[in-house]
């Protein structure tokens, strides 16, 4: 699979994107929450010698299988699907850092579970989330995850197992010399692209393709982030708008894998912020599902461009990770329904109460669903002053 140097570099990548994920440095003795999936586990164990050589203390977790993760769902009652261990939350107000290797070896092993048992669970460990989210705004928190190729990945993209390792390996510039110094290049050249959009005194983006007629208000108090050493690949840059301006059309023209269900063409139409028309080539009845997990859940969260000369991702990969990056030939927008990011707040976001967070619009959901779209496209930025400027065609920012 990948050469135990392509391993080290894996690993010394995820190490330098947690730290530019975390507002705060690591110090000596804090807690590292290191999830790997079981046929990452060689990835996990480079993952693991960095952290001690840093200084801190690795937790090690694996994943369900796919058959634990069906019985679980299957055969669970109510009380047990909202169980979350007492010593769960200790955990989380206690880590400083998480890295996530996803190597799923099952996709749709799901697929005859019911939606609303999915959600309930989702719902029940939300506040996990939360307390992560909260640690992160204050600085003393940072994660970041990638994927690890299986031969699930690849049956489901059309790909032989050595094309999706191939993938990888360009997408996460693991066949430079040194990779840590690619990664620094791309994101000091993201860093002139947020300056410039957050100089912008936007009221509204109008997003235009042969399937999308969609409007996006970013709202009060925005900023443009991305590149942030969050995910492993990531190229995006992206806000988390005030919901209550969405208004239009969005389609993703990727399909996805989700919860272990297969979903394909997803149209969704927006009304005062809220989507009141669901529709899908499959897999709709979970997509209505998944919208209604709560009130929040069929709202947008995050609204994102990824230029094409960045990502070197040319091929669906049936991860969202690498779909949400697609580079190709026109780059992608994408769309996700659900929570915001409260990184997109232009102040403090330690500061922001929930109050403030319902005033200016950000949204909170169990939920954040990335969808993805690759066509050709132009956004168009309507200015507060009545002016407009295109700022995104063709797969590149306009700057």
């Amino acid at each position: 699979m990948f050469t135990k140097r392509q391993l080290e570099k894996y690993a010394d990548v995820l190490i330098w994107a947690l730290k530019k994920a975390r507002k705060g440095k690591f110090r000596r003795g804090e807690v590292l929450l290191l999830r790997f999936d079981l046929p990452a586990v060689g990835l996990a164990e480079a993952v693991h010698e960095r952290a001690l050589d840093m200084g801190i203390n690795p937790v090690m977790r694996a994943g369900l299988t796919p058959v634990m993760e069906h019985n679980f769902y299957k055969k669970a009652a109510g009380h047990q699907l909202e169980f979350v261990g007492p010593w769960e939350s200790v955990l989380y107000r206690g880590i400083h850092g998480s890295v996530f290797i996803n190597a799923p070896q099952s996709l749709t092993h799901l697929s005859d579970i019911d939606p609303k048992k999915i959600g309930k669970a989702l719902v029940a460990r939300k506040h996990l989330r939360d307390i992560a989210r909260n640690r992160e705004e204050k600085g003393v928190y940072g994660w970041t995850l990638c994927i690890f190729p299986t031969e699930e990945l690849a049956n489901r993209s059309g790909l032989s197992l050595q094309e999706y390792r191939n993938q990888v390996v360009r997408a996460c510039y693991l066949d430079k010399a040194d990779p840590v110094a690619a990664w620094q290049k791309i994101y000091g050249d993201a860093m002139t692209i947020k300056r410039w959009l957050n100089r912008m005194k936007v009221k509204y983006l109008h997003i235009e393709s042969d399937t999308i007629d969609l409007k996006i208000t970013p709202g009060a108090r925005r900023k443009w982030i991305g590149i942030s050493g969050h995910n492993i690949p990531s190229f995006e840059i992206f806000l988390s708008p005030d919901w209550r301006g969405t208004q239009g059309t969005y389609y993703a023209d990727q399909p996805c894998f989700r919860s272990g269900n297969y979903v394909e063409g997803v149209r969704l139409t927006f009304e005062k912020g809220s989507a009141v028309k669901i529709g899908a080539k499959k897999g709709r009845k979970f997509v209505i599902e998944q919208l209604s997990m709560d009130r929040g859940a069929s709202r947008v969260g995050e609204f994102s461009l990824t230029d094409r000369r960045f990502s070197r991702i040319n091929r669906f990969m049936a991860n969202t990770l690498y779909d949400e990056n697609f580079g190709g030939r026109y780059g992608n927008c994408h769309l996700a329904v659900g929570a915001s990011y409260t990184d997109s707040y232009d102040g403090d976001p330690a500061r922001l109460t929930e109050a403030m967070k319902r005033k200016l619009g950000f949204n909170d959901s169990a939920l954040h669903w990335d969808l993805v779209n690759t066509g050709k496209k132009r956004v168009t930025a309507y200015m507060e002053n009545g002016g407009k400027k295109v700022i995104y065609e063709d797969g590149v920012f306009k700057y």
